[in-house]
């Protein structure tokens, strides 16, 4: 094997290592920043719900209150709002899930999950908590959430806190057993918004590949070009050398003197070299003379 190749295989192990290096430090960043993205995205997506619940409860229930007299109209209800408008972002974005979970809700589409309901309580025991970040394991995979504490406004109360006092189009529409025994102020739940990580993974190998495709492509054309510099200045000259020395090891006075051109180191052996043939020539010059 000779010196080239040598070189070639110790830079390309040393590329290969940093490479591996690069792209797990790389990674770690990407999928940091990826997770922080969409954690900022899925808590712009709970503040329009936020807004879509005010919205309800503020302009559009006062609107529907007489015909709530005779007919229950669940558009009125601020959890339903905010749920049916985030059914419709989904479309766009079915990356993202969200979901009003809560303990003992009136619809039985919005009762928490198990999981979902550790978080509520989670809120429930904790009062200074007001954010919850974490990941969870689905069948579909590893899920990215973000959750915030609901709490029973005063808007909720009036449908929520006993039986008796709430509207008989709701009890006639869900009956009297769920959605009922709220307090103010007590979380009843968690909007919690899901981000699976196979989204963040997918974004996540575009960047490293567009990172490290071009990385590699300069080390490549980096590596012909030391190729080719040590070539030219290093191994070209030696060789010449190489083949000088051998030429005089059997007796060819005619060999050329060594070359005293390229880079000064090989400059340096060459006139050493020639020294030495001097030296030698002028030895066995006084050792025929002495015969």
């Amino acid at each position: 094997m000779n010196l080239l190749v040598r070189i070639n295989l110790a830079i390309g192990v040393l590329f290969v290592l940093g490479v591996l290096i690069t792209g797990l430090a790389c990674r770690s960043v990407i999928r940091s920043n990826a997770e922080r993205q969409s954690l900022t995205e899925a808590a712009l997506l709970m503040d329009s719900a936020l807004a879509i619940r005010e919205y309800t409860a503020t302009e559009i229930l006062p609107l529907l209150s007489t015909r709530m007299q005779v007919e229950f109209l669940p558009q009125s209800v601020p959890f339903y709002a905010a749920t049916q408008s985030f059914l419709r972002v989904h479309k766009a974005h079915p990356q993202y899930e969200y979901k009003e979970a809560t303990l003992n809700p009136t619809n039985p589409r919005d009762r928490a999950a198990d999981w979902e309901a550790d978080i509520i309580q989670r809120f429930r025991n904790d009062a200074n908590t007001h954010e919850v970040v974490g990941k969870r394991d689905t069948p579909m995979g590893q899920s990215l959430f973000l959750a915030r504490p609901i709490r029973a406004e005063s808007e909720c109360l009036a449908c929520h806190s006993l039986p008796a006092d709430a509207p008989a189009t709701l009890i006639a529409r869900y009956g009297n057993s769920n959605g009922f025994g709220w307090r103010p102020n007590e979380v009843i739940g968690a909007q919690i918004v899901s981000v699976p990580s196979v989204s963040l993974e997918g974004g996540e190998s575009s960047v490293l590949r567009a990172l490290l495709v071009p990385l590699i492509a300069v080390f490549v054309a980096l590596l012909l070009a030391l190729n080719g510099i040590l070539y030219f200045m290093v191994l070209r000259p030696v060789r010449r050398m190489g083949h000088i020395a051998d030429r005089l090891s059997v007796g060819d006075a005619g060999a050329p003197a060594y070359p005293a051109d390229g880079a000064p180191e090989i400059v340096f052996l060459g006139r050493a070299f020639n020294r030495m043939r001097t030296s030698l020539d002028k030895a066995l010059q006084m050792l025929e003379s002495g015969k």
